[in-house]
């Protein structure tokens, strides 16, 4: 049983990744792949239909976060050296 004010402590696995948007925004930024292995479990696997970026980086500008309705996603590619 859990102790009243007690909290799991989520699994933070980041991943850089690139993704290109239907209206052909680029965006770079970082994803929390939490228990999942790959960047491809996120949008395979996971029945989410958003994704969390963060630390992103745009043609145009910089946010801390975006949150991107997956069925508006063209491509995503995971950097090189994903684990950072």
């Amino acid at each position: 049983m859990k102790k009243a004010g007690s909290k799991k402590s989520a699994k933070v696995t980041e991943s850089l990744v690139s993704i290109r948007t239907v209206d052909g925004s680029l965006l770079r930024g970082k994803i929390n792949l939490g228990d999942e292995k790959r960047v491809s479990d996120i949008f395979a696997k996971s029945k989410m239909s958003f994704v969390v970026l963060y630390d992103v980086t745009t043609q145009s500008a910089e946010s801390k976060v975006m949150i991107v309705n997956k069925d508006h996603i063209v491509w995503a590619e995971p950097e090189e050296d994903a684990a950072l």
